[in-house]
């Protein structure tokens, strides 16, 4: 008796539990309980504590409402040039309505794929190999407005769809390797060029420059060379000018008279007929003119006394006469140098000589030699003379 109690008793408490297990549902945040009362839907239960009746009504599916990422294998797909490429594609969506992703739908995530490689075929299909590769943002745009279109009814909302991988065969692939090693050698080859190019451009332009710079400062070198010359010419020209003004005021000043004009004509007739290319010189036909004064200014200047009555005077000659020489010696020198410029100018005028003389002049008449009279020269021991004075000739 006690220990069919007891079993009793134990049977009572298993029901109880399976009774309070029934009853009370509890359902995971973000998800969604469906529940059907003899296999009708009859609620949906949401997060957290929930009594449903025991062996009546039934908790069919708890729905996931958070966002979900599903990614699908690699589809081949024909593009509009005719080659096959590999995409595979990442679906992002959330279940907005668990009735109808469990009553529209038998599989929604099936029914996304499928959907999803259909729709990528389609627009696969009106795009070339190249436009494939660039287009991606316009794939995945076209994607995600036909995915959401479809799937709106099933409850489900597609947030984003992208494109993981494009693979276009491996021909394909060596192909556009090659084409992109060409198109970046040829970017290279122009890259150089360019810079070769842009390089002889700078160059140019220095040398150039630099020409342009050459001849400004040879300009500029030249003009301040030629103000150099044009202030030297004009400072040695001030120079001779000043040394001719200076000769000539101090031949104004000395007073000369034709004595001493007549004696440097003289002493220039033998540099006429200096060297070697001169074999005929002319001798002016005033030569006569000038040995006739010449020869009678050395006759005064001879310094030998006349005799005359009275004590020796000097002959004023004016301010600037030129002081004689005051030694026996001295003045011989003179008179000899003299006595052969008188020689040389005869025989230059003398016809039988190596130059052909001038012609004189008809209305003058030849020079006489100048004739000297017998004089006594007085001692400087004559207490009547004055040692440094010379007595002049009368």
């Amino acid at each position: 008796m006690p220990l069919a109690i007891l079993i009793v008793l134990l049977l009572l408490l298993i029901f109880v539990v399976v009774l309070l297990a029934k009853t009370v549902r509890i359902i995971p945040q973000a998800r969604a309980g469906v529940v059907e009362r003899f296999g009708k839907y009859l609620k949906t239960l949401p997060a957290g504590l929930n009594i449903v009746v025991p062996f009546v009504d039934k908790v069919r599916y708890i729905i996931d409402l958070r966002e979900q990422v599903v990614s699908f294998p690699p589809q081949p797909v024909i593009t509009e040039d005719n080659l096959v490429v590999s995409i595979d594609t990442v679906i992002y969506f959330q279940v907005t309505d668990p009735i109808a992703a469990t009553y529209e739908i038998a599989n929604y995530i099936q029914a996304i794929e499928q959907l999803t490689m259909t729709t990528l075929r389609n627009i696969v299909g009106g795009m070339d190999l190249e436009e494939t590769l660039t287009s991606r943002d316009q794939i995945n745009s076209g994607l995600r407005g036909v995915l959401d279109e479809a799937t709106g009814k099933w409850g489900i909302r597609v947030n984003r769809v992208e494109l993981k991988g494009i693979d276009p065969p491996p021909s394909i692939k060596d192909s556009m390797e090659k084409q992109m090693r060409a198109d970046r050698e040829k970017r290279a080859v122009i890259l150089t060029a360019e810079g070769q190019r842009q390089a002889a451009i700078l160059t140019a332009e220095g040398a150039k420059q630099s020409s342009i710079l050459n001849a400004e400062g040879d300009r500029e070198s030249q003009i301040l060379r030629a103000q150099a010359d044009r202030e030297s010419q004009i400072l040695r020209a001030q120079g001779e000018g000043q040394a001719i003004q200076t000769v000539f005021q101090a031949i104004h000043d000395g007073q000369p008279d034709q004595s001493l004009l007549a004696y440097q004509y003289l002493q220039m007739m033998p540099k006429i007929a200096e060297g070697d290319a001169n074999k005929v010189w002319i001798v002016p036909s005033e030569i006569g003119k000038a040995l006739e004064g010449l020869g009678s200014t050395m006759n005064s200047l001879q310094g030998i006394p006349q005799d005359v009555a009275g004590p020796l005077k000097r002959v004023d000659m004016g301010p600037t006469e030129p002081e004689l020489p005051k030694t026996d010696t001295t003045l011989n020198e003179t008179n000899a140098a003299v006595e052969a410029a008188i020689k040389e100018a005869e025989n230059a005028a003398n016809p039988g000589r190596s130059g052909r003389a001038a012609p004189a002049d008809p209305s003058t008449p030849p020079a006489a030699p100048p004739t000297t009279p017998p004089t006594t020269q007085p001692t400087a021991t004559d207490p009547s003379i004055d040692p440094g004075e010379v007595p002049p000739a009368t």
